[in-house]
C-alpha cells in the first residue's frame, strides 16, 4: 500500500480542492474521509437505443462518469477495418472448408463489419476509441461495498461489463476527473452511430410519443424550454396513464400553469372539471361558457345520496349493477371526511344497516327498477339513525345533527340543484366553512366521477384538484383520490393534483401513490424546508435541486420518466387576462372596465370600431 499525505495549509487556496491523505489499496482508494473504487467497461452490448447510458446519471449514488473519445483518422481506420475483415472472412472460410458448423459470433462479426465498412466508405461516419470510466463514491468501506454491489447490478442490467481497476485504482479515480486524463487506456472503437447513441445525455427537448413521425407536435403548447430555447408541448393522453401532479409554493405559478392547461385542453375538445378552493377559475368559466357552481351559496346543494343514474344514447335510463352498495360505501367515506376521523367496525355495521333503510324507506331496493325513484337526502339517513334503539346508531346521528340541521346544512339540505354538465365545470369551495370543504371537495369529485364513468358517453376528459392538501388532509380522502387516480384510465379520463403543501403528498403512503401513478409530474419552484423530500421523491440531481430553489414565478421541471426539461410557462395577452391572479392586475382591469362603463362615447367608438 502506498500512502501520499497532502497537509493542508490555511495560506494555499488550492489546499481547499484536496485530500488529506490518499491511501491507495488494490481496488478501491481512501481520500482523506472519502472511499472510492473505479471501474472500466469492457463488453458492450451488440444493439441499443439513444441515450441507453441514462440510468448511469440518474444513479441514485455519488457515481462519476468519464467518456474518454479519441477520433481515428479515416485512412488508418479504412487500413484497420480491411485486416479485420479478412481475418473473419478467413475464419468463415476455413471453418466451411472442414465442414464444422457456423460460428454465430464469427458471422454477425463478419456481417457487422462489412456494413461499417460500406458507411466508411460512404463517408456516413468515422471510428472513434471510445474509454468509459465510472468512480463510486463512499463514506465508509462498507458503504462502498454496498454501492460496488448495486452499480455491478446496474451495469449488468445494461448489459455492459465493468471491470475492477485493479492494482491501478489511482490511475482510474484520476481517469474519471474532469482533467482529460485517460491512464487506464482500455478502449473500443465505436462508429459515429454507437457513439452518438453511447452518449449518457439526454436531448433538452422532449421527445415526440412517435419519434418516427414527422407530423406536428401534439397535446398542450406550455411554454417555451429553458434549455434549447425551443417549444415544450406535452400529451397527457399519449402517456400510459393521463394523470399528473404539480408541485410548487405558494406564489411560484402553479395556478397559473393549471389554468393554462385547462383552457389550451379545451381547444383539443378535452371536457375539465376543476375544483377550485379559491374562487380563481370563475372568469374563465364565464369566458368559455362553462358551468359554474359557487357552493356554500344559498339554494347549491349535493345529494350524497344520488344514484349514478345514466341516459344511453338509444335514450333508456340505466345504472351500474354494484352501484346501490358502491353509494352505501361511499357514505361511510363522507361521514369519515365530515367527522374527522376513521369510523369504527361497529359504526360501519350501523351505518350499512341504517343506509339500506334509508334507501329503502324511499322505495328503493335491490331491484334496478327502483334506482330511477327520488334519492333520499342525508336527513333522511340522520332520521333513521335517531330513530334507532342501537346507542352506536344514535351517536351517530348526534354527531351528524350540525351537517343535516344546525350550521353546516346548507350543502346537504335537498336534492341536487343541477346535475353536473357541460364541458367546462368549476366548483367553487371559496364560499364553504373551512369545516366543509374537504367534505366539498369529496362530494365534488364524486359527482365528477360519477359522469367520468358513464359508458354512454366516451370522450377525454381531465379532473382538476387544485389546493388537493384540503382533502389528504384526511385518509378516508386520500384513499378516495388515490382510488380515483388508478382507475382515471380505464375511463379516458386523468386527474391533475396541484397542491403547494408538499409534506401532505410526500408524507404518506398515499401521497406517494398518487404521485407514482402520475405519468406527468410538474415541479415548481420549492420552498427550503420542502427541497429535501423532492429530491428524494423525484431523484433529481444537484443542479436541478438548485433550479428548484432559484426557480421564478412559472418555471419549473416536466417530469416524465426518465425525461426531464426546465420550462417556462407562456401564455397570450388573452389568456393571461383570463388566468391572472395577480391583485395589481386584477384591479388595473377592474379599473378600466369601470372607465368604459362610465364614459359611453368610449364605448360607442368601441361599437364603430368593432362594425
Amino acid at each position: 500500500m502506498l500512502t501520499r499525505n497532502r497537509r493542508r495549509t490555511p495560506s494555499t487556496p488550492s489546499s481547499a480542492f484536496v485530500p488529506d491523505a490518499v491511501e491507495i489499496h488494490p481496488r478501491h482508494l481512501q481520500l482523506g474521509d472519502e472511499w472510492v473504487a473505479s471501474f472500466a467497461i469492457t463488453g458492450y452490448p451488440r444493439e441499443v437505443h439513444a441515450g441507453w447510458l441514462q440510468p448511469l446519471l440518474t444513479h441514485p449514488a455519488r457515481l462519476d462518469v468519464s467518456l474518454h473519445i479519441e477520433p481515428i483518422d479515416p485512412q488508418v481506420a479504412a487500413e484497420r477495418l480491411r485486416k479485420q475483415l479478412g481475418k473473419l472472412e478467413s475464419t468463415r472460410r476455413h471453418t466451411a472448408a472442414r465442414g464444422r458448423l457456423v460460428d454465430p459470433t464469427i458471422e454477425t462479426s463478419t456481417e457487422d463489419a462489412y456494413d461499417l465498412s460500406d458507411r466508411l466508405a460512404r463517408g456516413e461516419g468515422r471510428l472513434f476509441r471510445v474509454g468509459l470510466y465510472l468512480t463510486v463514491h463512499a463514506r465508509s468501506e462498507a458503504e462502498l461495498i454496498e454501492e460496488v454491489s448495486a452499480l455491478r447490478a446496474l451495469t449488468a442490467s445494461l448489459l455492459v461489463d465493468a471491470k475492477p481497476t485493479t492494482y491501478r485504482s489511482l490511475q482510474g479515480w484520476i481517469t474519471t476527473l474532469p482533467m482529460g486524463l485517460d491512464q487506464i487506456a482500455m478502449t473500443r472503437t465505436f462508429d459515429t452511430a454507437a457513439l452518438s447513441a453511447a452518449f449518457p445525455f439526454t436531448s433538452p427537448d422532449l421527445p415526440p410519443p412517435d419519434v418516427t413521425s414527422a407530423a406536428a407536435a401534439r397535446g398542450v403548447l406550455y411554454g417555451w424550454n429553458l434549455g434549447s430555447q425551443g417549444l415544450v408541448h406535452w400529451d397527457r393522453f399519449s402517456c400510459e396513464n393521463y394523470n399528473a401532479v404539480i408541485l410548487g409554493r405558494s406564489g411560484a405559478g402553479k395556478s397559473y400553469l393549471v389554468k393554462l392547461e385547462a383552457l389550451r385542453s379545451l381547444y383539443q375538445g378535452v371536457e375539465l372539471a376543476i375544483i377550485d378552493p379559491e374562487d380563481e377559475y370563475a372568469r374563465l368559466a364565464r369566458a368559455v361558457g362553462g358551468t359554474y357552481f359557487p357552493l356554500g351559496n344559498e339554494g347549491i346543494r349535493i345529494n350524497p345520496l344520488d344514484l349514478p343514474i345514466h341516459t344511453r344514447p338509444d335514450g333508456r335510463r340505466s345504472a351500474p349493477a354494484d352501484a346501490l352498495s358502491r353509494r352505501s360505501l361511499f357514505q361511510h367515506t363522507l361521514l369519515s371526511v365530515l367527522f374527522g376521523q376513521s369510523l369504527s367496525a361497529r359504526e360501519r355495521a350501523v351505518l350499512d344497516h341504517a343506509v339500506t333503510d334509508t334507501y329503502r324507506a324511499a322505495g328503493i331496493t335491490e331491484d334496478v327498477r327502483t334506482w330511477t325513484r327520488q334519492a333520499p337526502l342525508l336527513t333522511d339517513l340522520r332520521t333513521v339513525l335517531d330513530t334507532s334503539d342501537n346507542n352506536t346508531a344514535r351517536d351517530l346521528a348526534s354527531r351528524l345533527h350540525p351537517f343535516t340541521h344546525g350550521a353546516f346544512s346548507g350543502l346537504f339540505n335537498g336534492p341536487t340543484t343541477t346535475p353536473p354538465e357541460g364541458h367546462l365545470l368549476v366548483f367553487s369551495l371559496r364560499n364553504l366553512p373551512d369545516e366543509l370543504k374537504p367534505a366539498g371537495t369529496l362530494l365534488t369529485l364524486d359527482a365528477v366521477w360519477r359522469r367520468v364513468s358513464n359508458p354512454a358517453i366516451r370522450r377525454p376528459r381531465l379532473c382538476v384538484v387544485d389546493e388537493a392538501w384540503l382533502l389528504m388532509q384526511q385518509r378516508a380522502g386520500a384513499e378516495f383520490l388515490w382510488r380515483m387516480a388508478k382507475s382515471a384510465r380505464k375511463h379516458w379520463a386523468g386527474l391533475t393534483v396541484a397542491t403547494q403543501d408538499v409534506g401532505d403528498v410526500l408524507g404518506s403512503d398515499l401521497g406517494k401513490a398518487i404521485i407514482s401513478n402520475a405519468a406527468t409530474q410538474i415541479l415548481l419552484r420549492q420552498a427550503p424546508q420542502a427541497i429535501d423530500d423532492i429530491v428524494r421523491t423525484f431523484a433529481l440531481s444537484e443542479g436541478e435541486r438548485q433550479f428548484l430553489l432559484s426557480a421564478n414565478t412559472g418555471q419549473g421541471l416536466l417530469c416524465s420518466g426518465t425525461q426531464r426539461v426546465a420550462l417556462q410557462a407562456i401564455a397570450s395577452n388573452a389568456e393571461h387576462q383570463l388566468i391572472t391572479t395577480d391583485p395589481a392586475e386584477l384591479a388595473a382591469m377592474a379599473n378600466d372596465t369601470a372607465a368604459d362603463n362610465a364614459d359611453p362615447s368610449a364605448a360607442a367608438d368601441d361599437l364603430v370600431l368593432d362594425d
